[in-house]
């Protein structure tokens, strides 16, 4: 989501916060902008939307200061333009704030409290940043004292990341958080704040960790923090030492932790690089092969048959193409009966996968035209196929494929979506696919910002069991297949997706006390069923647990995840699934990053 950089007692200001800035752009963003003060009575505010190059053009040589505050902004509440862009102010000009998050009550505080007050943007924020200036002005609190009573006001389903400037306090940062990340960075002589430790280790690698519910004052020389009741509370810090390699794992301990955080940044990149305002841009000669095409095989292994699956359903519902998904390795070697103007799409994260490319030399043998989707441009993979659309996930490190997966699907999503308005189809047309990506990556960050929640269902029910199951119908059941394997290949956990509806045709004989069923439920017509499977298996001693829909909840599921799409809820429910692998992996002591056996890149047969 947005990135946040925040330095106090530095004459350089302007040059940390830009550099800082930088270093978060992976996460996706349309604007920016910075508020320095040089404590002597002079203060600067630049924004600008577009990219930081557009804001570092703005900087006139005498913005300069010895505090201040940068952000990234990616709207969600408001266009990406100047006026919403942060740091967002207070009509006094007198406090500045800039917020990574969502405040899920922003308009009920809006109605009870801020009536008759004039607002510039549409975004959540400046509600926040009014109402302590109402605090300070109208109720004479001390400017602590009214961000704590602002703080107190937010819900608690609220996500949010804060750094606020007053101008009468030019050398503290006023700073808090709510699931969103944070840190400080202790420096020489100064201080600094930041989304990740990253933004931050140019200028120093000594942290100190910040809690939800705290407010944090941050001086040149002093760190202050209290709970929302006033209470001080004590923190050590600890230091960040990298070498190459682990400076891009930032301050993750894994880097498939921090490849599941990065889902939201990547499917706003996606969002970047594939759409042309709310239209799609695919290249026209890929759109005219696949329009003459009769069937589309997908190709793949793994994770990247799992995303096929997804896509098959995508393609057939948007463009009306026939379509099959086939697993590389099988396809290879046993061809079925092919139409007579097929279409082939690779799908493979590293592009070098061997199988697959065992199918594609059979394919252009034929002169069968041919579309690789992958993370890697120039792969082996993506030079010999026809043509190429890239998932601009950035490097995946981990063995366990998690941004990559999501990525696959979004581009096929795009893909089928283009291809269905080439081909007239009125269901493409009507498929609002930027906004649901939109939607999808702001859904993405609640759910990752839910660890604690998560970390908690693994340890309790994931952690002992040497089998577990995934279930779930049409579109949920692919969904489980992914789950089960990124449970099975990091934690070794034998677990297995199934079509819930073939329990009873032989797996619930495998079905014993405290065997976790995890059913997936994310579609209205088959929530149902895969409910009466669920109390099947619970019948027989089965812990289980749901990921759910939220318009298909009911109070004693699991796990909620916002509503979409239905072609699009494997965006979602696959995130908490992978967590929850990833937790079962940590419990158990594993190496996440690398599980045994298993390599990234499957160049051989």
């Amino acid at each position: 989501m947005c990135g946040i950089v925040g330095v106090t007692g530095n004459k350089n200001s302007v040059s940390i916060l830009i550099n800082g800035l930088k270093k978060l752009e992976y996460r996706g963003y349309d604007s920016a902008g910075i508020y320095v003060n040089d404590q002597e009575g002079h203060d600067y505010l630049v924004k600008r939307p577009g990219r930081i190059s557009n804001l570092e053009e703005a900087l006139t040589p005498e913005v300069h200061g010895s505090a201040g505050i940068g952000h990234t902004r990616w709207a969600t509440h408001g266009e990406p333009n100047e006026v919403n862009a942060h740091p967002q102010y207070s009509n006094d000009n007198r406090f500045y704030l800039i917020h990574n998050g969502v405040i899920e009550n922003h308009q009920q505080l809006r109605d009870h409290y801020l009536q008759g007050v004039k607002f510039k943007s549409q975004t959540d924020t400046e509600v926040i940043v009014q109402l302590v200036d109402k605090f300070v002005t109208e109720y004479n609190l001390d400017t602590k004292s009214a961000m704590l009573k602002t703080l107190r006001l937010i819900s608690p389903d609220s996500s949010y990341a804060f750094i606020m400037m007053d101008r009468e306090q030019p050398d503290t940062l006023f700073v808090a958080k709510n699931k969103s990340p944070l840190l400080i960075g202790i420096a020489d002589g100064y201080n600094m704040v930041g989304s990740d430790a990253t933004s931050m280790l140019q200028e120093t690698n000594k942290f100190m960790e910040i809690e939800d519910h705290e407010l944090v004052l941050v001086k040149p020389d002093v760190v202050k923090i209290e709970d929302l009741d006033g209470n001080e509370k004590t923190r050590d810090t600890f230091t960040v030492d990298m070498d190459p390699s682990a400076a891009d794992k930032g301050a993750y301990p894994f880097y498939m932790l921090k490849e599941i955080d990065e889902q939201p940044a990547v499917m706003r990149k996606l969002v970047q690089k594939y759409f042309d305002g709310d239209q799609p841009e695919i290249d026209s000669n890929l759109l005219k092969d696949m329009n003459d095409a009769d069937h589309i095989y997908i190709i793949g292994a793994g994770t990247s048959y799992h995303a096929g699956l997804i896509g098959a359903r995508m393609f057939e519902k948007l463009t009306g193409t026939p379509t099959t998904v086939h697993i590389s390795s099988e396809f290879a070697y046993e061809q079925p009966l092919l139409s007579k103007k097929p279409f082939f799409i690779f799908l493979s994260q590293s592009g070098e996968t061997a199988d697959s490319r065992e199918v594609l030399v059979h394919v252009n043998e034929n002169k069968w035209p041919s579309l690789t989707i992958t993370n890697v441009d120039k792969s082996t993979l993506s030079r010999e196929a026809t043509y190429t659309l890239l998932l601009y996930a950035g490097p995946e490190i981990a063995v366990a494929s998690t941004k990559a997966y999501t990525a696959q699907i979004a581009v096929e999503a795009i893909l089928a979506k283009a291809l269905g308005e080439y081909k007239n189809i009125s269901a493409a047309a009507e498929f609002d696919l930027k906004q649901q990506l939109g939607t999808i990556a702001n859904g993405m960050q609640a759910i990752t910002d839910s660890k604690d929640t998560l970390e908690a269902v693994a340890t309790h029910y994931l952690s002992k069991p040497r089998n577990a199951f995934y279930i779930g119908r049409g579109i949920d059941w692919s969904v489980s297949l992914e789950a089960a394997l990124k449970l099975k290949e990091i934690s070794y956990v034998q677990a297995e997706g199934f079509a819930s509806g073939e329990l009873k045709h032989g797996t619930i004989a495998l079905i014993e006390k405290g065997t976790p069923v995890i059913g997936i439920i994310t579609q209205d017509r088959t929530a149902g069923l895969t409910r009466s499977n669920l109390e099947e298996t619970e019948s027989r001693g089965a812990n289980t647990l749901t990921i759910v829909s939220r318009h298909l909840a009911k109070e004693d599921d699991t796990i909620v995840i916002p509503d979409v799409d239905e072609l699009l809820t494997p965006l979602l429910s696959v995130v908490p699934a992978q967590l929850l692998a990833y937790y079962t992996s940590l419990g158990k002591g594993l190496d996440v990053d690398k599980p045994r056996n298993l390599a990234k890149s499957v160049t051989v047969q």
